[in-house]
Parts: structure tokens; C-alpha cells; sequence
């Protein structure tokens, strides 16, 4: 069976713990790193990843992004919300459906 993870920093994502995803807190992209690769490797079929540490974890991210599993897939943090995720999900409908379906829309 497929498996459903978070990776960012505690404070954000301790809550899903509670929606029965496994929670990986890291305190800085070297930690990220490491367990995204071992996420990637094992039976993980998306990956939830706050974007203040997508943003340092670029290249890795590049490495999975075109692969179907694991789905990597940017979330605000307490931090904030950069608009990265929603630019990616944006970014994937567009490349799938061939058209922008937020045309006009304020983002």
C-alpha cells in the first residue's frame, strides 16, 4: 500500500499526524535532503513539502518532479504562503489539460 508523508518544519506539520499521514519534521534542507530521497525510495506516493523548505531544496525537488511517483507537492507553512504550490498545481493542470484554467482569475 502506498504511503502518504510530510516533510517541513514541526510547528507546520504536526497537525497532519492527526489525518494519519507520517510526519517527517527537519530543521534545516540538509535534513530534508535526506529524508526526501529516503521518502523517494520506499513506498511513498506523494510527498507534502512546505515551501519555505522547497525553496532551499530545489534541486532535489527537480530530480522528482517529472517522476509519477512520489507526487511532490508544495504546502504553506506557519510562515506563510509564497504561492508555490499553488503555482505548481497550476503549472501540472496546465500541462495535463493544455490550457490555463485560471485565465483571468486573480493568483
Amino acid at each position: 500500500m502506498y504511503r502518504v508523508a510530510v516533510v517541513g518544519d514541526y510547528d507546520s506539520i504536526y497537525g497532519f499526524k492527526a489525518l494519519g499521514m507520517e510526519t517527517f519534521p527537519v530543521n534545516n534542507a540538509d535534513e530534508g535532503e535526506e529524508i526526501m530521497k529516503t521518502l523517494a525510495d520506499s513506498n511513498v506516493a506523494v510527498i507534502y513539502v512546505t515551501e519555505n523548505l522547497a525553496k532551499e531544496m530545489g534541486k532535489i525537488i527537480n530530480k522528482y518532479i517529472e517522476k509519477v511517483t512520489p507526487a511532490i507537492i508544495q504546502i504553506p507553512g506557519i510562515k506563510g504562503n509564497t504561492g508555490a504550490g499553488v503555482s505548481g498545481v497550476k503549472k501540472s493542470v496546465e500541462q495535463a489539460v493544455g490550457s490555463d484554467i485560471l485565465f483571468g482569475e486573480d493568483m
